[in-house]
């Protein structure tokens, strides 16, 4: 029993280094970017966090309890998908559409007639005081922690890190099971460990996030240039990356030619 608790005490560990993978730190490299406070950049990160999370629970738990078994071409394109996303990360961030997104989704601004928001807290409830919309906007909503922690970043800032960690999941769901099936024989400590090693990911991409954030933040205050010139890096690795997963798994693996070969890593 002791050996089996040290075993998936080791998963949080494992999943902590699991969040310093390259793809997953190119990604969301592309995400926090246009941020400035830790506080946010956290958050986004905890958000991949749970996306991976759900993805490696769903699949590898039907591995691990179902005896699920994906095909090769299946698995290729699972791991290919993040190719794909590091691509579109990149050219979205190189463009600018993801700082226009941002902007539109973080604020009423890119609807006519709205305006912004001030939050006021009154006992146990939040009243929204709109300026610059009709008096009927002005709303009150019940005291949430989801406006406290999410309202400043965005829906779509909400959004994307979770899809994005969903990918991510979806790619390396199969390796992690099989790895935990090969040293835990019983599936319920095997989910356990999933689960373990989902935390691990969200605490680890959590300290990433906000760590990576921090040069952001620095060359935004000191120069413009030098502000653009690292998120046009960013964009440019996601990019290349992404390019560089897409032939290995397209070409090198095989999954754009008659004889693909799988091996979950």
């Amino acid at each position: 029993m002791i050996a089996l608790v040290s075993v998936i005490a080791l998963g949080f560990v494992l999943g902590m280094r699991h969040a310093t993978d390259p793809d997953h730190v190119i990604a969301v490299s592309t995400i926090v970017a246009r941020h400035r406070s830790i506080r946010d950049a956290a958050v986004i990160g905890a958000l991949w966090g749970v996306g991976h999370t759900l993805t490696i629970f769903i699949v590898g738990g039907g591995i691990l309890l179902f005896g699920w078994v994906i095909p090769t071409r299946v698995g290729l394109s699972m791991e290919c998908s993040v190719g794909f996303m590091l691509i579109l990360l990149g050219i979205l961030n190189l463009t600018g559409i993801l700082q226009w997104v941002t902007d539109l989704s973080s604020s009423a601004g890119g609807r006519p007639g709205a305006g912004h928001y001030h939050f006021h807290s009154y006992g146990n409830r939040i009243y929204a005081h709109s300026h610059g919309a009709s008096p009927e906007a002005n709303s009150k909503t019940p005291l949430s922690w989801l406006d406290r922690h999410f309202g400043r970043i965005g829906l779509y800032q909400v959004v994307r890190p979770l899809v994005v960690g969903l990918v991510h999941g979806l790619a390396g769901s199969a390796a992690v099971a099989l790895l935990v099936l090969a040293t835990i024989r019983d599936p319920k400590w095997a989910v356990a460990y999933l689960l373990v090693f989902g935390f691990g990911t969200i605490g680890g991409m959590m300290l990433l996030t906000g760590a990576m954030v921090v040069p952001f933040a620095y060359a935004g205050r000191r120069s413009a240039i030098l502000n653009r010139g690292l998120r046009t890096a960013s964009g440019l690795i996601s990019v290349g990356f992404g390019l560089f997963l897409v032939y290995e798994i397209g070409f090198v693996n095989g999954l754009f030619t008659r004889h693909p070969q799988w091996i979950p890593r």
